[in-house]
Parts: C-alpha cells; structure tokens; sequence
C-alpha cells in the first residue's frame, strides 16, 4: 500500500475542476483544501499500511554445490541435499537431483536414447522439472508421456511401481542443451500405500506471478515495473495456486529475477521448511537487519522457521531460483535406494513385494 494512487487522483480532480469554467475561484481553492485535508489524513493510514509487519527468514546453512556423478548413461546430476538428503530438516522434501546445461551430440541410428531403463519406486513422488532438452518417461500402470523445457511430470510411486526415463526419441535424434531435475516428495504415512499416479504438467498450465522489487516500507515511489517473475508449480504465491496436486501442504515455485541487485520479498509460511537452490546466478538471502547470507551457483540456503516472509537479492541478471518447502511431516524415515518408508521392516516388505511382481498393480 501507497500514497501513489492518492495523490495521482488528487492532482487529476484539481486539473480537472481548474480546466473548468463554471467553478469559481472560491470553490476550486475550497475543493483543493479538501483534498489537502484527506491526504493529510490519510497519510498516517498509508505509512502504517507500508511499515511491515513482517518478519525475515534467516539462514540456517549453507550447502555448497556437490560434485556431479551420472544417473544412467544420461543424466549428470549434482546431488543438491549431499548429506542431508532423507533427514526432516527437508521434510517434505527428500532428494533433489540437478542436471545443469550440457551438451549432447546427436545420435547414430540405431543407437538406444540415453537415460535409466526400468526401475521401482514406493512410499514417495517424483517431480521432474525439465529446463532444456525432453525427457520420455513410460511406467507400469500404462502412463507414456514426453515432458519438454518449461514442463513438469509429478509421479506418485504409491504403493509400488515401475518406470523408465530416457532423453525423447527426437531430442536423441537432433541433440542439443539438456537441463533438467528431479526431487522426490515424501508421501506421509497414512497416504504411502495409495494407488500409483501421474500428473503430467505442460508449460501452459503454470501460472507465472510478476514480482516487483521491495521498498522494505521506506517512502518513495511505488513499484510499478516487474522486476521478474514466479512459476507456480506447487502451493500457491500471493493468491495464485500451481496446478500439482499434493498429499499434504507443498510448494514449489521457479522463480527468476531479471534485474541486477533486485531485492524482492516472498511470502512464504512462518511454519513451513523453505530451501533455496540457485539455479542459475547467485544471491544474497537477506534477514532481519540487512544480514546477508551469499547462496552460490548450485548451492544450496536451508533457512529457519522464523519468519513469514523470505528476501532475496539476486545478485546477476537473469538470476534463476527453485524455491521448495512445506509443512514437516514430522514422521520416521527410512530409506533404502528407490524406497522410502517409517521403518526399516516396510522397507523389507517393499523389496519383496517388487521381486515378487507386486509393483504397478
């Protein structure tokens, strides 16, 4: 909230009633004391409405960017969490894999399209995020879809199933900059036995939120030019909710800021985890009292539960953002390679079940 839109409507009334003929001069100095009288009235309001009431996030840790390792024989993967992957300081989050921009040559016909053949999940989803370059997935309860740049794919392992992903048919064919990622969600307990689905999320069905660059409350101008915006691709950002649906309270937003030394402010839940990973470019994440905490490419900013509102400085144009979190499920973990359960006698039981053919029934 601002005064801008007070004063410009005051100052359009009196060049309107000055422009008129018929007011006399005692009337138009009379109008104009008026409106004096109701700025200055208001202007208590206005400065009460700007100053925040909100509270910064501040940093908990920093991870750095880990070193990559392959997924397959197509995907060269930083391992984002590293050692905190499978803890609740990222519940509801996991696992998060990034494949940053890289390069592949066409293939020779006759060649297999690079990639991960068949192999099971159960207890948790998996999102993939494709940036450049197509990913072609196949499962076992009959799901085949190819996400390209801009789409996301949310899978619920369930109770069990079986999948494959490779680089598409015809992204193999031409070649060119491949860039995607994937995470996996935990699925609470009551919920890691529902039957397997698929969300296939195409770009167009993401809603994208301009951001504009913060005051924090001073007096001046209002801020009238985008300074980036937000891919709403899980939860909600001011009022605009993603498309993915969820089993308990997630978000996922792709955010990138497009101006230098930008400072912008993203509501986000006091009672939430909230990690930060710089895509592309790097940031300061700001808290109370200007401190700064410098987040790298490909690094990783893990904040507290202590604030509603999370400030960020990008600090290149063109800066690129995944910002993910949401309500902890407070539930035992335990994790053994594609599975993901409450304890280790689950775990068991799901590698049974998949070595006896139980997976995508």
């Amino acid at each position: 909230y601002c005064l801008c839109g007070v004063v410009a409507f005051s100052s359009s009334v009196v060049i309107l009633l000055s422009s008129t003929k018929d007011i006399s001069h005692n009337n138009l100095v009379e109008t104009i004391s008026i409106i004096r009288t109701i700025i200055i009235a208001l202007l208590p309001i206005s400065q009460a409405l700007s100053t925040p009431t909100m509270s910064l996030r501040s940093v908990k840790q920093i991870l750095p960017a880990a070193p990559k390792h392959w997924v397959g024989d197509g995907f060269n993967v930083h391992p984002v969490f590293a050692n905190k992957a499978f803890t609740n300081e990222l519940s509801p989050f996991l696992m998060f894999d990034y494949a940053p921009p890289q390069q592949f040559k066409p293939l020779k016909p006759g060649k297999k399209p690079l990639g991960v053949g068949q192999h099971p999940h159960r207890g948790f989803e998996t999102v993939t995020i494709a940036f450049q370059g197509e990913v072609e997935h196949a499962d076992s309860v009959g799901n085949r879809d190819v996400i390209k740049s801009g789409d996301v794919q949310w899978m619920t392992a369930g109770r069990g199933i079986i999948h494959q992903e490779f680089h598409s048919e015809e992204f193999s064919k031409r070649g060119g900059l491949f860039e995607f990622c994937q995470l996996w969600v935990n699925l609470p307990k009551k919920h890691k036995m529902t039957k397997p689905a698929y969300q296939p999320i195409v770009e167009k069905d993401i809603p994208v939120v301009d951001i504009f660059e913060t005051n924090d409350g001073s007096e001046g101008e209002c801020a009238t030019d985008s300074v980036g915006n937000v891919r709403v691709i899980a939860g909600s950002f001011k009022g605009t909710k993603g498309p993915a649906s969820t089993f308990s309270p997630v978000e996922l937003w792709d955010v990138t800021i497009k101006k230098e030394n930008a400072i912008v402010d993203l509501p986000f839940p006091e009672n939430y985890n909230c990690i930060v990973f710089v895509r592309r470019g790097k940031i300061d994440v700001v808290g109370e009292n200007n401190a700064k905490k410098h987040v790298g490419p490909q690094a990783v900013a893990l904040t507290e539960k202590n604030g509603d509102v999370l400030r960020i400085q990008a600090g290149e144009p063109n800066t690129s953002v995944l910002i993910m979190g949401g309500l902890p499920l407070d539930e035992p973990i335990a994790a053994q390679g594609p599975f993901v359960m409450n304890t280790s006698a689950q775990i068991t039981k799901a590698i049974r079940d998949y070595q006896s053919g139980k997976f995508g029934k």
